[in-house]
């Protein structure tokens, strides 16, 4: 019934109107040299074109309001545009610049489509290329190359990102702005984001409530979706990859086509790693993990708006390294037999954009399933639990300028929580969450110096579980009801003192509600027995970001620093006690915290030397209660250089680019009072990748090797150091990308 609506919906604002409004020109390099096969894109409307033989783009059917275009080609700087449009013909014509340092791109996550120095709190970007280049199983260990970013780790198949210090529920991820509700409270259970479907990750560090409420209190993970094809294109590729220490492989394929209202696309994936060989060459018991996805998306852009609709499958059998499959698995395999988590997630969204004279009206709803089993030694699961998620959001986008924008909106969410089959163990009751927010945001621009941004947001968040078990009992789980309201805001500037430098301040306040698993968790989980408390508060975080970014024609250099005071710090710690098995008894509680730490980039090309480019970043957080001791799960200091050589263009081989790598951990000798101290490691990695241009197709081909001299290390957040496993050891990948398409644009 809903596409039927639908559809009908878009047939209507088809024959609404036939007024146009249509943007052309031209795009050239600084010496007024034509650029053929330049991007434009529109974020707002989802559609985009590319620039012809003579460097000429036109795109029409658009609606009236202010529009925001991005130019962008490999090795120029991107240029984003704002045009407002009232049923005109505006002609828009770009000079490109090149440039030997990447500048910062376009940005969604920030509450504004903008530039991404435009935002007072610095959004990390990480292209899917560069995931691609990692030669690494899990993607995750990708984006742990941004500074101040690390992750939480059980082998290959199971990863949680970790924010300065903050994980778990304390990070809030999100598929193209929908976010993830999938059981995120524990190190155990994956992201449950296909990395096959994206297009670039966009990274807020710090705290965002104002923007998306309760979770964000760490920061932001937004996987933003590829693309749509090029109007009047239908494109197409073939992915895959090959790894030689997991015996594995990914593959990817996906078609998606444009025409000047609608679009459409969809691709299908399937991943399959046996188990991994730590440093030394021995293989981690039950680290196989195997995937499955399937996306579809489709939508329709005019002068009445854009409306875009997404689903997204994704299935994952992870194998659990875990004390009891020790003496059950005697060689390295790739099926999921025994300990294994069988996930399955569903997300159906919606994403529309209304045009109404000087307003902009955006209404966005999702609904997400998420099927959670656990497969022990057993023929049937020891947990089956189901979580149904629907989330809505309204906002309203009040008239502006090129230099203010106001928006206002509300978020809300509804959740149930249900076991399923009365399986063995039912370590979360039953249970309904519901949680509204209101929210206003305001940005203004003085001389374009001076960048003011701000807000304010009132959320409730109400906890309902239903009694579990026989009262009395030890794993008795009685009821709970909890109401919590909450005001959070932020203010930010930023202000380019000259042009190339460039100052950034935010103050933030934010919170977290405490989860269904802190509050009434009662029972084994992993190898422990957790028990909640009914009586935690949420968290509420206050942090101060400043920040400074240069970028030269020859040198880039940024500089960030951080402090976050939390109070109502919510955190697991083991206890004395153990249960009558003997299984450790782990209680959740609150202290005061605070986090302190920052982080460096520098970026020099040398200008002698036009072909090569030397980087290096290092990131410190330090986390500690207010007793003095040190918090959980603190990634170690990490320091990375890279080297890279590349050329435009040697004979058939397009962008060709060498790069060796590494990557020095220092020691953690901070660790949390459960924890043990983690010695200093350093690793070198090294990579080669080329585009070969074949018709009119360019094949992508990249060869990395990670870990090249297989060292035998404990990263700090391995949870698998307590078992005595070292991370991954040596790592060869091949990554091969074979474009396909039909272009109908002349």
């Amino acid at each position: 019934m809903k596409k039927v609506l639908f559809i009908c919906l878009m047939i209507w604002f088809c024959n609404i109107t036939s007024a146009q409004n249509t943007i052309s020109g031209k795009v050239a390099d600084q010496s007024g040299n034509p650029m053929s096969g330049a991007n434009v894109f529109l974020p707002e409307q989802n559609k985009g074109t590319a620039t012809g033989q003579t460097g000429d783009y036109k795109i029409e059917n658009l609606p009236n309001g202010k529009i925001k275009m991005q130019f962008y080609f490999i090795g120029f700087a991107a240029e984003m545009k704002t045009v407002v449009l009232q049923d005109s013909n505006i002609v828009l014509n770009i000079i490109m610049n090149n440039t030997p340092i990447e500048l910062p791109g376009i940005v969604v996550t920030g509450g504004y489509v903008s530039a991404q120095h435009e935002n007072a709190v610095k959004i990390d970007v990480i292209e899917i290329r560069d995931i691609a280049l990692s030669g690494t199983p899990n993607f995750m260990e990708a984006l742990s190359t941004v500074p101040g970013v690390d992750m939480i780790a059980k082998g290959q198949g199971v990863s949680k990102p970790v924010i300065r210090g903050l994980s778990m529920n304390d990070i809030l991820v999100m598929n193209n702005g929908v976010r993830i509700e999938n059981y995120q409270f524990s190190e155990n259970h994956p992201l449950g984001v296909d990395d096959n479907n994206i297009d670039k990750v966009e990274i807020i560090k710090g705290p965002a409530s104002l923007l998306y409420g309760s979770d964000a209190i760490g920061g932001v993970f937004n996987f933003i979706k590829e693309k749509p094809a090029p109007i009047g294109e239908i494109l197409g590729d073939y992915r895959t990859q090959l790894h030689s220490n997991t015996l594995g492989f990914n593959n990817s394929l996906g078609i998606k086509g444009a025409s000047e209202h609608v679009f459409a696309g969809f691709r299908a994936g399937n991943k399959t790693h046996a188990d991994y060989k730590q440093g030394g060459g021995d293989f981690v018991p039950n680290s196989r993990f195997n995937e499955w996805s399937f996306n579809l998306n489709s939508g329709y852009t005019g002068k009445p708006g854009t409306f875009k609709i997404f689903y997204d499958y994704f299935k994952q059998d992870l194998g659990m390294t875990v004390p009891p499959v020790k003496p059950l698995i005697s060689e390295q395999g790739r099926k999921n037999e025994i300990w294994y988590q069988d996930l399955e997630h569903q997300l159906l969204s919606s994403q529309n954009m209304l045009y109404l004279g000087k307003f902009q009206w955006e209404i966005n709803a999702a609904y997400q399933n998420a099927l959670r089993k656990l497969q022990t030694t057993l023929d049937v699961p020891f947990i089956e639990m189901n979580l149904n998620t629907i989330t809505y959001e309204s906002k309203l986008h009040l008239p502006s300028d090129e230099k203010t924008e106001y928006i206002i909106g509300l978020q809300g969410m509804s959740q149930n929580n249900r076991n399923r089959n009365s399986r063995a163990s039912q370590f979360l009751p039953n249970a309904d969450i519901n949680n509204l927010g209101f929210l206003g945001l305001s940005q203004y621009r003085f001389f374009n110096k001076l960048m003011l941004q701000g807000g304010l947001r009132y959320d409730r968040y109400i906890t309902e579980t239903f009694a579990l078990g026989t009262e009395g009992a030890g794993d008795y789980h009685a009821p709970v009801a909890k109401d919590f309201t909450r005001l959070t805001g932020s203010v930010g500037a930023t202000c380019n003192l000259i042009e190339q430098l460039l100052l950034r301040v935010n103050v933030a306040k934010a919170y977290r509600a405490p989860n269904l698993s802190e509050l009434t968790s009662n029972g084994m989980h992993g190898a422990r027995y957790e028990i909640g408390s009914e009586n935690l508060n949420p968290e509420n975080a206050c942090e101060t970001d400043i920040s400074m970014h240069y970028h030269g024609e020859y040198l880039s250099l940024d500089l960030a620093g951080f402090y976050n005071q939390i109070d109502d710090y919510i955190y697991i710690a083991p206890t004395s006690d153990t249960t009558a098995a003997g299984v450790g008894i782990y209680r959740f509680s609150q202290t005061n915290a605070n986090l302190l730490g920052g982080e460096a980039g520098l970026h020099v090309h040398p200008q002698s030397m036009s072909w090569l480019h030397l980087q290096a970043t290092c990131s410190m957080v330090t986390g500690k209660q207010q007793n003095g001791n040190y918090l959980p799960f603190i990634p170690a200091q990490k320091i990375h250089y890279e080297a890279r050589a590349e050329k435009g263009k040697i004979g058939l081989f397009l962008h060709p680019n060498i790069r060796i790598s590494a990557l020095s951990a220092l020691r953690q000798h901070h660790p949390s009072p459960f924890e043990a101290p983690t010695d200093r490691y350093t690793l070198v990695n090294a990579g080669l990748s080329t585009d070969i241009k074949i018709s009119n197709q360019c094949l992508n081909i990249s060869l990395s090797v990670n870990n090249i001299f297989d060292t035998k290390y404990f990263d700090h957040l391995s949870t698998l150091k307590p078992m005595n496993y070292y991370n991954q050891g040596r790592n060869i990948c091949l990554n091969l990308k074979i474009p396909f398409g039909i272009t109908k644009n002349e």
